[in-house]
């Protein structure tokens, strides 16, 4: 065996990953554009729409993303209306984030997003079922490695 082998762009791994990733989020890109999104501010709101209430710290273990990436975000969408953002209470160090009417109103707008998505994969439910364990088992294995 070639001591090269491991070097090629068709043993890798990441490659094909890197290629769907970028592929999808292209795929999103009309439709978010249509919402004012980028496709973080997007699945940000995923998880706000679903709780209502989210303080930052649990909103970046959602979405595997830090504090310095959530921040200036988050900001650009309270400054669209979408979310209030306020110190905990209890503990002013987090912060707690809050959706707004006009952050529930830009639901109804996205309800359909999901869908669309799903249509342009050529995959089956359990295809895409199968894909979406593997995934999230390489996600978790990760983020246990970093506590």
């Amino acid at each position: 065996m070639d001591k090269y082998e491991g070097l090629k762009l068709k043993n890798q791994l990441c490659f094909p990953l890197y290629s769907v990733s970028n592929l999808i989020t292209r795929r999103y890109k009309p439709m978010l554009d249509e919402l004012g999104l980028t496709y973080t501010q997007y699945i940000a709101m995923m998880v706000i729409w679903e709780k209502k209430r989210v303080n930052e710290k649990e909103l970046g273990e959602a979405l595997f993303l830090k504090s310095n990436t959530l921040t200036p975000m988050l900001q650009k969408l309270k400054a669209k209306g979408y979310l209030s953002i306020e110190k905990d209470k209890v503990d002013a160090r987090n912060l707690v984030i809050t959706l707004t009417e006009e952050g529930e109103a830009l639901k109804d707008k996205a309800v359909c997003v999901p869908e669309s998505i799903a249509k342009t994969l050529d995959l089956t439910p359990e295809e895409a079922g199968f894909l979406y364990r593997i995934l999230y088992k390489i996600l978790e294995a990760d983020s246990n490695e970093e506590l």
